[in-house]
């Protein structure tokens, strides 16, 4: 079982690995053996990771790139390479969220949720991916969906929108890139109170989600782990591509 998921020899990269749930799917990555470029805005919030993942023995180091920024993103992916030597993985993380009701949605915010959330991806995708096939390496791209990528929740409708895209891209990328050796999935989390979506938990809504998850419980970040571990690594999830993983305490199974 410990050959089957070891990533030992792979470079991970984590954009928005310093988030709630992104640091711990690094955290996962570099328990597994995998060296973890985690890259984010705030460099010092990215080094407060890369520390927890060094103080548990693992290798990480922090790159400073804005996913809006293409420049920095190709800036960042030089210089992990130049630290690692080549790309296995891919996890993208980043995410942005508002309450906006649909009438009262102003088209910057749209577009800056847009941005982070559909384009970010695509654009971060581009970049080392290419990295990846340049190099013949086969590897594993992971993008983080959500549940409202599927059944849209009200108050967040450009979030599902954008998420919806997501996992499109997933499915698409999926085939695009197959001949590669490159597998491309998503993971499906549930409720993780975090940053994000902390505005929008009021004690109805809590309630509510709680009433629809059958587990009628919140998220631990750490049960992420489990399931980016398995599609990062090529011997447990060889044939596993253009799926996506629900982690969600059975939200997604729930009707009436």
């Amino acid at each position: 079982m410990t050959k089957l998921f070891d990533l030992t020899g792979k470079t991970a990269v984590a954009i928005g690995g310093n988030s709630v749930l992104g640091s711990s799917i690094c955290k996962g990555f570099a328990e597994h053996g995998a060296k973890v470029a985690i890259v984010g805005r705030n460099l010092e919030k990215t080094e407060a990771v890369v520390k927890e993942i060094e103080a548990e023995g693992g290798v990480a180091k922090a790159f400073t790139a804005d996913v809006l920024s293409r420049e920095s993103l190709e800036n960042a992916a030089k210089e992990i390479e130049a630290w690692s030597g080549g790309i296995d993985i891919l996890l993208n993380a980043p995410g942005m969220n508002s309450p906006t009701p649909f009438f009262e949605l102003d088209m910057d915010e749209y577009d800056k949720i847009m941005d982070v959330n559909l384009k970010g991806y695509v654009v971060a995708t581009q970049i080392f991916a290419k990295k990846m096939i340049d190099k013949g390496r086969k590897g594993s791209i992971i993008n983080i969906s959500s549940v409202s990528s599927t059944t849209p929740l009200s108050k967040v409708f450009t979030y599902s929108v954008s998420k919806a895209g997501v996992n499109s891209m997933t499915q698409f990328l999926a085939r695009e890139f197959a001949p590669n050796g490159i597998r491309v999935n998503a993971i499906i989390p549930g409720f993780f109170p975090a940053e994000q979506n902390r505005k929008i938990l009021s004690e109805e809504r809590v309630a509510s989600i709680m009433g629809h998850t059958p587990m009628n419980r919140f998220g631990n970040p750490d049960e992420l782990k489990g399931a980016a571990v398995f599609l990062a690594s090529e011997n447990a999830s060889s044939f596993v591509t253009g799926t996506f993983i629900r982690v969600d305490g059975g939200f997604g199974s729930m009707t009436i």
